[in-house]
């Protein structure tokens, strides 16, 4: 794989990294680099909606800084049904990237990763909802983290979550399975921290 990072720091606990895809195999043609500018983590539970987003319109490389946002808090001993969105906004219309990593599922992962507030998250889909470019749908179990849960406890209070995509992880490691990233390897795709709280 030939990536290429996009690293921005937007504070002290925030660190992104955006890297593009490719087929690392000699024997195949690489494929041309993605440009990711956005990433966008919506949370719901049926009333209320909190929305995470990073956006950076001109890459790591430009001169215009991020920008990250949550739109509000979470609420205590509540479970949301979660989605992440993954865009190339230099295009018109925007680029989903989401295609991408839909039909390269068995090399994709998202691990949604905090300590804080006894928060956890657990995965709602696998590889096998989706197709490869071929339209063939794949048969592993092995996440890959599109949709989700959180739930949060009744601890109030402000924390982290880190969002993480990463690129040919070891979805057979200890762990991984259960969203642990400590195992995991593969190359950082997004990785990146909010700042979140729960009233």
């Amino acid at each position: 794989m030939n990536p290429r990072k996009f690293l921005a720091m937007f504070s002290a606990a925030a660190t992104l990294v955006f890297t593009a895809c490719s087929d690392d195999d000699d024997s195949t043609p690489v494929n041309d680099e993605e440009l990711i500018t956005t990433m966008e983590v919506t949370l719901t539970d049926g009333t209320d909606t909190v929305t995470l987003r990073f956006f950076d319109e001109d890459g790591a490389d430009g001169p215009t800084a991020p920008t990250a946002t949550v739109s509000g808090a979470f609420k205590a001993s509540t479970t949301y049904n979660g989605s992440i969105s993954i865009l190339n906004e230099t295009e018109n219309p925007a680029e989903n990237v989401n295609e991408e990593i839909e039909e390269e599922a068995d090399e994709h992962q998202f691990f949604y990763v905090t300590d804080d507030l006894g928060i956890t998250t657990a995965y709602t889909d696998n590889e096998s909802n989706y197709e490869d470019a071929n339209g063939n749908a794949f048969t592993s179990m092995n996440p890959v983290g599109i949709t989700f849960t959180l739930t949060t406890t009744a601890s109030t209070g402000d924390g982290n979550l880190r969002v993480v995509l990463r690129h040919e992880p070891n979805k057979d490691a200890t762990g991984v399975s259960d969203g642990d990233i400590t195992n995991a390897g593969g190359e950082p795709d997004v990785d990146w921290t909010f700042d979140i709280s729960v009233e």
